[in-house]
């Protein structure tokens, strides 16, 4: 089981971001079992990552970082 946990120690952001575009940074802590980093590649009109075989039908979280 994965759990998520938000920063108790995060400061409140007062101004909104400039453009719809933009995102406020929030950081998060993550407890699991294993960590990939990869580049999401496009896949017609979405997304895609590809993950491990053994990964099929395990729970996963996504958090995009930049």
């Amino acid at each position: 089981m994965v759990a998520l946990k938000r920063d108790s120690d995060h400061k409140e952001i007062s101004a909104r971001p400039k453009t719809q575009r933009q995102s406020a940074k929030i950081k998060f802590g993550v407890f699991g079992k294993e960590l990939i980093e990869k580049e999401v590649k496009k896949s017609g009109n979405s997304g895609r990552v590809y993950l491990p075989w053994d990964w099929v039908g395990k729970h996963v979280k996504i958090i995009r970082i930049d």
